[in-house]
């Protein structure tokens, strides 16, 4: 009995660990693949960029001064909309704007987000809508801006005839809680995403992008109805290429490290309640997303397991081999975005573990109708 268990558990942990080295070898071959932005140049088309806040006085002067120092664009409009802050960010952008050598447009709230919206894709609609750019570039309001970014990812989606650029920004994660989940944000797709395939395919399943720095087309923006056409979905830029791509348009994540960085979350429970608004609605359903974790954890715990506990000689073996590739692949990802490597990857395991307890308790949250966001319910 003795040996047909471990047996069977010397099975389970070469399954996981073959995986990891297979995707470890495909997070190689995306880092060379990974584009980078275009060289700085000017730009002379109309660009307009699109910026949505709620109460953001605390963070919004870095990322409007860095708009505010943008170069080489020779005809550009900044249009901002407030959906309501009451921290005073309304007086802190008038202020900060006022001496600007461009066009700034600040779009104070007129009415409730309607049923079925999140604020912030409503925003984003009305935004554009508003906008007359042929080209719409989407910011958070916790991201500060090379000099030439702009500039560059425009360049950069014309060069490619793409229809959706997303260049990633830098991650900045300072507490442990940071540093144990905001890097899986990057590894995620490049370990999961074929990104020769995705830049050159209209097929929405493979999408990533992140909408703290979304670079559109605006002809395709409004084809495949924008914000509009998903107007609930709380991961509104995923679900914008999405969009474009069932439209006939193609996009791609590029590599933003050098254009833009930001802090998402300062603390442990800011992370908690960011990723509780959305996990939820990031792997097509409660099961699947189960499963996904499961599969997560076969991978990258099960091996780690197997190598650090007391067992026999050939599943510590093959257990080492899964937990080396799960830290290369770290080390491979953190070293492409600019992140901190070491110690950082050692924790693999432990990041996993964090998302999978992040998504149940997204779920539950969920379930229970308690996700808020700024205040806000979440649809």
């Amino acid at each position: 009995m003795g040996r047909l268990f471990h047996a069977i558990v010397l099975r389970i942990v070469q399954l996981g660990s073959l995986l990891a080295v297979g995707l470890t070898a495909h997070t190689f071959v995306n880092s060379k693949l990974l584009k980078q932005a275009s060289s700085p140049g000017l730009v002379f088309e109309k660009v307009s960029i699109l910026l949505p806040v709620l109460n953001e006085a605390s963070r919004v002067a870095p990322t409007l001064q860095s708009i505010l120092s943008q170069q080489n664009l020779q005809n550009l409009e900044f249009i901002i909309r407030d959906d309501g802050s009451d921290d005073g960010t309304v007086a802190l952008i008038q202020h900060m704007t006022k001496h600007s050598t461009f066009e700034v447009k600040l779009i104070e709230k007129d009415i409730d987000t309607p049923d079925g919206w999140i604020s912030k894709s409503w925003s984003c609609q009305k935004m554009a809508e508003e906008s007359s750019g042929s080209v719409l570039v989407f910011i958070d309001a916790d991201v500060t801006f090379a000099p030439d970014a702009i500039s560059r990812a425009v360049r950069t989606l014309r060069e490619l005839n793409l229809s959706l650029i997303s260049p990633y920004p830098k991650q900045v994660a300072l507490t442990w809680s940071e540093r144990l989940v905001q890097p899986l944000l990057q590894w995620s797709w490049l370990t999961f995403l074929p990104l020769g395939i995705a830049k050159k395919s209209s097929n929405p399943a493979l999408a990533a992008a992140n909408g703290q720095f979304l670079v559109v087309d605006r002809e395709m923006y409004f084809q495949s109805g924008g914000h509009a056409a998903t107007p609930a979905d709380v991961f509104d830029d995923i679900a914008l290429l999405r969009a474009i791509k069932t439209a006939g348009g193609k996009g791609v994540v590029i590599d933003g490290t050098d254009m833009a960085s930001t802090r998402m979350y300062r603390n442990s429970l800011e992370l908690t309640n960011g990723y509780a608004k959305s996990l939820w609605s990031a792997f097509g359903g409660r099961t699947k997303s189960r499963v996904l974790m499961g599969t997560l954890s076969l991978i990258y715990i099960v091996p780690a397991v197997a190598a650090l506990t007391k067992t026999t000689a050939p599943i510590r073996r093959a257990g080492a081999v899964g937990y080396l590739a799960g830290i290369l692949g770290r080390v491979i990802t953190a070293n492409r975005t600019g992140a901190k490597s070491m110690p950082d990857a050692i924790s693999h395991p432990i990041s996993i573990a964090s998302l999978a307890i992040l998504n149940e308790y997204s779920w539950i949250q969920r379930v229970r109708g308690k996700l808020r966001w700024r205040g806000r319910k979440i649809p």
